[in-house]
């Protein structure tokens, strides 16, 4: 069962930019299935892995399309960005040394964050972006 489905809502009209937000909602799955059958580090390795790099060129994506644009929030959105990478790469280093397991509430975090940086910081950018041409 996935954690997490993508909704129409989630659209923030920039046809890349929700390309990418399934890929992520999609990699965040992939982790939350393989945890739920018990595979072990082997398996949730490479997908925590992916899921990390895969994010963190989304977020270059994004910061280059406010440059070009000149988004007004970028300085906020980019900390933003900053943040969870942080986060996200401290859970990994934990992980990667046996300090902790990837939990319900681990992936949990994950769905949060994704669902409330989508529905709240990247929706505010769509319609910035659209009205520069970036569609």
């Amino acid at each position: 069962m996935s954690l997490m489905t993508w909704k129409t809502e989630y659209s923030v009209g920039v046809t890349k930019f929700d390309t990418q937000h399934k890929r992520l909602i999609d990699l965040l799955n992939t982790l939350h299935d393989a945890m739920m059958k018990g595979q072990g580090q082997g398996a949730l390795e490479p997908t925590l892995a992916e899921l990390i790099r895969y994010t963190q060129t989304h977020f270059e994506d994004e910061e280059k399309a406010f440059a070009a644009a000149g988004y007004p929030e970028s300085f906020q959105h980019r900390q933003e960005h900053q943040a969870l990478i942080k986060q996200v790469a401290d859970i990994k280093k934990r992980f990667d040394a046996g300090e902790i397991a990837l939990s319900l509430v681990t992936t949990a975090f994950l769905q949060d964050w994704l669902q409330n940086h989508i529905l709240g910081t990247d929706k505010r950018y769509g319609p910035f972006l659209n009205q520069h041409g970036i569609r």
